[in-house]
């Protein structure tokens, strides 16, 4: 089976105010992103969404601005894909990586999942961490270059090309994989 991992699409990222809005650049692959999702959600892949949830006192917020505060507005998947994240499994989470103290790891184990697409923001925080323990668990990972975004162009540019280069994934667009499909 394969999953498709959708990696903090949340309102504390994706709308201007908030302390982590990552500008422009993310907003733009909200379109993509709903159209790959629903492409894939047709064809029968699992959609996971991870949802950055973090407690008042957490120390992260040492390093970052206080954000995506479990059970605040911020911390919930952004209205143009909650459709999308109702009908599918969301995983909170705390830390980068979407496997730290979650049960994703059980939720694609239980599903027989060998392949994975991820996609979300930032590249170069959350999906690159994901992306290095999903190589690390051996699956067979794909990000979605045109579906995943960061607030620093420098650090997307280093982390798809690390991800790629060093963790053995595969970069492709979302028009590649749909055309890859209908071969």
């Amino acid at each position: 089976m394969k999953a498709v991992i959708v990696v903090d699409m949340l309102r504390g990222f994706l709308e201007p105010g908030h302390n982590l809005y990552g500008g422009d650049a993310c907003r733009a692959i909200i379109p993509g992103l709903r159209a790959y999702l629903e492409r894939e959600r047709a064809q029968g892949s699992l959609l996971v969404f991870l949802a950055d949830a973090h407690e008042v006192d957490d120390l992260e917020f040492r390093m970052f601005p206080p954000h995506c505060v479990r059970g605040t507005p911020e911390a919930e998947v952004i209205p143009e894909l909650a459709d999308l994240a109702d009908a599918s499994i969301v995983v909170p989470k705390r830390r980068y990586s979407g496997f730290f103290d979650t049960p994703l790891e059980v939720i694609l184990r239980d599903r027989d999942v060998t392949q994975v697409a991820v996609t979300g923001v930032m590249t170069d925080i959350c999906v690159l961490y994901t992306t290095a323990d999903l190589r690390n668990r051996d699956y067979d990972t794909t990000v979605v270059s045109d579906c995943v975004a960061s607030f620093d162009p420098a650090g997307h540019a280093f982390a798809l090309q690390h991800m790629e280069h060093v963790l053995g994934a595969r970069l492709a667009s979302s028009g590649e994989l749909a055309a890859a499909v209908s071969e």
